[in-house]
């Protein structure tokens, strides 16, 4: 319940009640102007936002005039601050826009869409799953399954090749080595999200006919009694990037979604709304695919002797947990803010004080022209 006190000759729940829509929805677009800039709203929400702007002051002074509870006021008044402060601040430039991007846009953007990433997730594992069992059922579908620099050599003799030298390059081939990944993942990415035109079917049919091999070969080490290797093989590089796949596949779907279920919008620009999400995950997954080549072209390719399978699993747990918790945690300050009115409204606030009167007032002229 909202702390309201009453004041003699205002209805302060009634204030409150009408006020809150215009609040929150001010809150929401505030968000995305944090995030990304002003230049993220079109011509309609900008009017909106210097409209909901001038009204949230208005409640403001007249909070603060009659004396309403001070957590509502505190409330108020860090909505306006923000507000003022976007719409006052110097642009910022290109780099920090794109580190704005990174760090709290492009997570924000991933979660919202964690649906379309599981289902992805889901399709690729579905594939891993199938060859798996076709591998453990017949041992000679792993000529069909795999791809064939893995068929020249059965797990035991690679395993010794590597170990026999400790595995490793050197520094200009490990260089060389993750560019080429580096660009063919990036080729695949591209892959897997622009198949999503063909209503989201390619999309899925590429991520589970990826997952076929990698479980395949994860059987057929296992089979050989050389699980550990494969594992410290592949997780090292594979968290990062088998990440960024499953972003990718989700964008496809979401493309696919566009064409299927575009709701209330034209088939057309529910196609290009879903198709700009999808690129912006895309993009925003680049350092990923970077990080992942360059595991991918060193640690990965290095083994017993010289760095033991343990030490190499560790590492992978410790990228992939940082890479999670950038992903499930970054730029969850600021929205956390943003959809807690109620809580906000609950509890005593002790921001600065709000920006003058006429520090608002100066503010008009710019708001007219959103």
């Amino acid at each position: 319940m909202l702390p309201c006190g009453a004041v003699q000759g205002f209805d302060v729940n009634r204030f409150v009640a009408e006020g809150t829509p215009r609040w929150s929805r001010l809150e929401q677009l505030l968000t995305k102007v944090e995030a990304s800039g002003l230049a993220v709203l079109d011509l309609h929400a900008a009017r909106e936002f210097g409209k909901l702007y001038r009204a949230v002051s208005s409640d403001l002074i007249r909070a603060r005039t009659e004396q309403v509870n001070a957590s509502v006021v505190d409330y108020l008044n860090d909505i306006v601050a923000r507000c003022y402060g976007v719409i006052h601040t110097a642009p910022s430039s290109t780099g920090q826009r794109v580190l704005g991007f990174l760090m709290r846009g492009y997570p924000r953007l991933l979660r919202s869409e964690w649906r379309a990433i599981v289902l992805s997730a889901a399709i690729f594992f579905l594939g891993a799953t199938a060859g798996a069992v076709f591998v453990a059922i017949d041992d000679q579908s792993l000529g069909a399954l795999i791809p064939d620099q893995h068929q020249a050599h059965t797990p035991g003799e690679r395993v010794g090749e590597e170990e026999e030298t400790g595995g490793g390059a050197a520094a200009d081939q490990a260089t060389a080595f993750s560019s080429w990944l580096f660009t063919h993942n990036i080729q695949v990415t591209f892959i897997v999200f622009a198949l999503g035109i063909t209503y989201g079917i390619g999309s899925a049919a590429l991520l589970f006919y990826n997952g076929v091999p990698l479980g395949a070969l994860a059987v057929q080490y296992h089979q050989s009694d050389l699980g550990l290797f494969f594992w410290a093989w592949i997780l090292p590089h594979g968290i990062p990037e088998l990440t960024v796949v499953f972003i990718a596949g989700g964008a496809g779907l979401m493309v696919g979604r566009g064409l299927l279920v575009p709701g209330r919008r034209r088939r057309r620009d529910a196609l290009i709304a879903e198709a700009r999400k999808g690129a912006a995950l895309i993009v925003g997954s680049m350092p990923l695919l970077v990080l992942a080549g360059i595991i991918e072209g060193t640690i990965s390719q290095i083994h017993e002797p010289t760095i033991p399978y343990e030490a190499k699993l560790l590492f992978a747990v410790l990228v992939g947990s940082g890479v999670y918790y950038y992903l499930i945690n970054a730029g969850r300050d600021q929205k956390r803010s943003s959809s807690s009115s109620s809580s906000a409204l609950e509890s005593s606030s002790s921001s600065s004080s709000p920006p003058p009167v006429e520090m608002l007032s100066r503010s008009g002229s710019r708001l007219r022209d959103l």
